[in-house]
């Protein structure tokens, strides 16, 4: 089955990617992300480690990895509105701080509200596009601050 875009077409801002190195050892890292996320107005009501349960699980021998899901919850509530409830398929915003080396940690980040315009879950109308913008603005606040 051919997929309706063509990935290698889309540039990072097409999906809002964005991407950070820390130099600092992987927890100090994720404490630091969850702060400037705070910060920057989102929530983290959900987090975890993707490479402990798969290292204990399918001894898959991962480095450091962990994800923070962030939220805000009035754009939340916003892009819920704007997309008949299916924006929740892609909730929360995830940030993902993963180990490079020792002491050098990758902070990583896509906009679940840019891709869920190119999915077509969410309409192309302005009233996404002021999500988009807004929950943008926020995220380049906190990669700012990183």
């Amino acid at each position: 089955m051919p997929l309706p875009i063509d990935p290698a077409a889309l540039e990072s801002g097409d999906i809002g990617e964005k991407r950070a190195t820390l130099e600092m050892d992987h927890e100090a890292a994720v404490e630091h992300v969850r702060s400037v996320f705070t910060e920057a107005g989102f929530g983290v009501p959900v987090e975890f480690s993707p490479s402990e349960l798969l290292n204990e699980k399918v001894d898959a021998d991962r480095d450091p990895y962990y994800v923070l899901g962030a939220c805000n919850p009035a754009m939340a509530d916003r892009a819920l509105d704007a997309t008949d409830n299916r924006m929740g398929a892609l909730f929360p915003c995830n940030v993902v701080v993963w180990e490079d080396e020792p002491g050098v940690q990758t902070v990583y980040h896509v906009s679940i509200m840019r891709a869920a315009r190119l999915l077509g879950m969410a309409p192309d109308d302005e009233v996404m596009a002021d999500i988009v913008a807004d929950t943008g603005e926020m995220v380049e606040d906190a990669f700012s601050n990183l």
